[in-house]
């Protein structure tokens, strides 16, 4: 077999890790140094695009796409008939270098195939970004992914490194990796992800102590599931984030449908799962990380499904016509950010405002809120409700209710 060139090796391997979408590197913040190159800052990185659209702000790779695992859904599986790759340690550090001081990155993202076993390939990772901080003083930003069952002690060296972790949970249930990643199990991911946990809380306690103490993955960590490669639910998969974040203390959960490719196996859906479902996911994930919704509220048992046709909080707005009309002048920030069309940051500003006068619906208008979708749920200086939303209350009711609202402040 011919010896593949680095840009052979790139060039299958970039490719190779397009499926893994947890790579943003916002939350980061790490000072430029005097002896390397490059730095992080808080806001996350610039970034550029190739003609064909694809982000290349950071130098997304995959170590190797060998894999001893034979995960169903994964197109790196030991099975799958596949044009091969590995890189060296020091062949990452040389590409991750030398791109940056062209500027073509601001930093790397490294995940790799399971080669000879979660230690190995996580020695393997680490001596990549070891290397890069240690050898080259390297500032820039570094999200590593952390082999679930690995070593302990990888995972506290691994953290030391790199901005970021993440640990794929890969499917939302330990039915769903039975059936389809039968080598992984629950109860080990997230093994690797309470470590993590630990080690950053215990991290954060340290540096309140003392400011010069070692930081832990100061990005925290984030995860995938893939999401329509069973018949998992909408309900299903947002419980199981909710427990994650509860649990883990997760930055992002991320969610990428599933995209059938040729010659996969039987038990696999035959259509990809439609980009608006993962669009809705996201949304869904929103409205608990900022809107104060919990994931009991945005599905139902009967209702399992989120509609492709309009977004979650819509579909509860018309669910809940008893908690409407809204008064933007007096409503407490739990309240306003249950209106369909305002957005969390537009809540804030219009708390604020609403200090200074009362707020009409022109005042909505110029912060850019859509007015034609707040319009049936909110009350404003100017404005009530001539149409109720969805089997809201009756007009009486509402001026009645808007009356209250401005004086009690209560929705």
């Amino acid at each position: 077999m011919a010896m593949l060139s680095v840009q052979n090796k790139l060039e299958i391997l970039a490719d190779a890790a397009k499926y893994d979408a947890s790579c943003a590197s916002s939350g980061a913040k790490r000072a430029g140094n005097s002896k390397g190159v490059g730095h992080t800052d808080g806001m996350g990185i610039c970034h550029s695009y190739t003609p064909d659209g694809r982000c290349v702000s950071l130098l997304k790779i995959l170590l190797t796409n060998y894999c001893t695992y034979d995960c169903v859904f994964c197109v790196n599986r030991v099975s799958s008939d596949i044009r091969r790759a590995r890189f060296s340690p020091q062949e990452v550090v040389g590409l991750t270098l030398d791109f940056y001081k062209r500027n073509y990155i601001e930093g790397l993202f490294l995940s790799s195939g399971i080669i000879q076993s979660p230690d190995y390939t996580m020695e393997q990772l680490i001596e990549v970004a070891k290397t890069l901080r240690s050898v080259h003083h390297f500032g820039g930003y570094i999200h590593l992914k952390t082999i679930a069952g690995c070593d302990e002690r990888l995972v506290q060296e691994a953290g030391r490194w790199a901005d970021r972790l993440s640990v794929n949970i890969e499917l939302p249930s330990q039915s769903d990796l039975v059936q389809l990643a039968p080598e992984k199990k629950a109860v080990v991911i997230e093994g690797t992800m309470g470590q993590i946990r630990a080690k950053k809380d215990a991290a954060e306690d340290e540096g309140k102590a003392l400011r010069s103490a070692p930081k832990f993955a100061p990005a925290g960590q984030s995860t995938q599931m893939v999401v329509g490669a069973t018949e998992t639910t909408d309900r299903q998969i947002i419980l199981r984030a909710s427990t994650l974040y509860g649990g883990y203390k997760l930055r992002r959960i991320y969610y990428t449908g599933f995209s059938p490719y040729p010659e996969a196996d039987a038990r696999l859906p035959l259509k990809a799962t439609p980009l608006m479902r993962e669009h809705r996911l996201y949304q869904a994930d929103w409205l608990m990380r900022f809107y104060g919704f919990s994931a009991e509220e945005i599905t139902t048992e009967s209702a399992p499904q989120l509609s492709l046709d309009e977004d979650p909080k819509t579909t509860w707005a018309k669910a809940h016509p008893e908690f409407y009309p809204v008064d933007v002048n007096a409503a407490p920030r739990e309240a306003l950010l249950r209106v369909p069309g305002i957005g969390h940051r537009n809540v804030e500003r219009i708390l604020r405002i609403r200090t200074y006068h009362r707020m009409s619906m022109e005042d909505l208008r110029k912060l850019h809120v859509r007015v034609k979708s707040v319009a049936g749920y909110v009350v404003a200086a100017d404005h009530l409700p001539t149409a109720p939303a969805a089997g809201a209350m009756p007009t009486a009711q509402m001026e009645l209710f808007a009356a209250s609202s401005a004086l009690s402040g209560q929705v």
